[in-house]
């Protein structure tokens, strides 16, 4: 659909969008991983008859830009409850919506609710998405631990419940945690779907600072984490494959005499046991060879739970990282790389790179339901063959294996250690 807004000047950040017509009015609020190609694929791919007659009235684009698709999701729902827009809210009414809601209990919980349930604390909505949504809340529980026992349970666990042992709870369940430092929890997690962020960091770092300077290095060290997390938040399951699926770019002049141009081939696999030991590898094929004096490995210093999209991203911009890019001491880039997973890691790969600036060909490789045949996510580039690519991914999958195995038995070491 032909159209003068300037919508390819959009930044390809994650962000909020409000389409307006003539008079200014906000006829539709959204969200999106990256704006551009997001609000794009209103303009230039066919859609419903009520998308259709939305286009049709919209004469002006406004955004807001966040760090991240979560915080965008967060803000969608502020900006619909603030405004009203009619193509969000006329197929739907107010009591239909979603709901994150924080008990007014002793010790809060966290639901999702109805606009129609009768309220029990404070609620931020509506949310659109429930899929998304509750990806936001497996997200944040991560950062912000909290309790999901009725009030007569509390402390009343002979044994740790199992949302503890993984980090999820903060110990309510055997009264490993006082009402005013689950509050204080509960607050933070607030001024975050407030959209305070920075507020939220910066008491994260006065608490950490503070318990430094008392030696207690081991709640010094569990701010840090939730420091990092705040930080990193890996938000790849809000972003859908036609905001993320880039097309084929056009690789990098490559040397003379490289087939179709693919000189350089990247790829990468992680491994864990259940979250530990956890570990990436790159190995490197240039001319179709393996080169071995490129390989790299990583260990996971960020990820501490089984998440293997989670651990990608962590290696992918580390490699990507400036540091690695530019000046006498950097890597070299690939013209080609290859995640040994499917469309889950390969949208992560592809968002490590957009953040970055660079558009790079990937591909995913996976073993197909039966795990007997190799399924390719992507074009496979002119000049590559499936075979290399399985080469790539074997080559990969047995250098994580074997830094894993070492890893994992020097932490058996230490623990042996007295």
């Amino acid at each position: 659909m032909k159209t003068n807004i300037p919508y390819k000047s959009l930044p390809e950040t994650p962000g909020v969008y409000l389409m307006k017509d003539a008079a200014g009015k906000v006829l539709y609020v959204g969200k999106a991983a990256n704006l551009r190609r997001r609000v794009s694929s209103y303009f230039e791919r066919p859609h419903d008859v009520r998308i259709e007659r939305l286009v049709t009235k919209i004469r002006h684009i406004d955004h807001e830009d966040t760090d991240t698709a979560l915080e965008a999701l967060i803000l969608e729902a502020e900006l619909i409850k603030k405004l009203s827009p009619p193509f969000n809210v006329r197929e739907k009414d107010d009591k239909s919506f979603l709901y994150v809601e924080v008990t007014r209990e002793k010790f809060p919980r966290v639901l999702l609710v109805r606009g129609k349930d009768a309220e029990r604390g404070h609620r931020y909505g509506p949310f659109t998405s429930s899929s998304a949504v509750r990806e936001a809340l497996k997200i944040l529980r991560r950062i912000f631990p909290w309790n999901t026992h009725p009030a007569d349970a509390i402390g009343t666990f002979k044994r740790p419940c199992f949302d503890y042992q993984v980090g999820l709870c903060p110990g309510t369940c055997i009264g490993a945690v006082t009402r005013e430092e689950y509050a204080l929890t509960m607050d933070r997690l607030k001024l975050f779907f407030e959209g305070k962020k920075k507020r939220v960091l910066r008491a994260f770092e006065a608490e950490m600072r503070a318990a430094a300077k008392k030696l207690d290095f081991e709640k010094a060290e569990k701010l840090r984490r939730q420091i990092f997390a705040l930080q990193h938040i890996q938000d790849t399951a809000f972003i859908s494959e036609s905001e993320v699926l880039l097309p084929a770019a056009k690789a990098p002049a490559a040397a003379a005499g490289a087939a179709g141009g693919i000189y350089r081939i990247e790829g990468y696999d992680i491994s864990n046991i259940s979250g530990t030991a956890a570990v990436g590898s790159m190995v490197v094929f240039e001319h179709g060879a393996a080169n071995k004096d490129e390989y790299r490995k990583f260990k996971i210093k960020s990820v501490f739970e089984p998440n293997d999209v989670g651990m990608l991203t962590e290696v992918l911009t580390r490699r990507f990282a400036p540091a690695h890019r530019e000046g006498p001491g950097a890597w070299r880039m690939p013209d080609l790389i290859l995640i040994d997973g499917g469309l889950a890691q390969a949208n992560a790969a592809k968002k490590v790179l957009l953040r970055a600036g660079l558009r790079i060909p990937i591909l995913g490789i996976a073993k197909g339901p039966e795990r007997k045949r190799n399924d390719i996510i992507g074009a496979i580039p002119k000049g590559v063959t499936k075979e290399t690519l399985v080469r790539v991914r074997d080559e990969a999958h047995r250098f994580a294996i074997g830094y894993h195995k070492s890893v994992r038995a020097r932490e058996f070491l230490n623990m042996k250690k007295p």
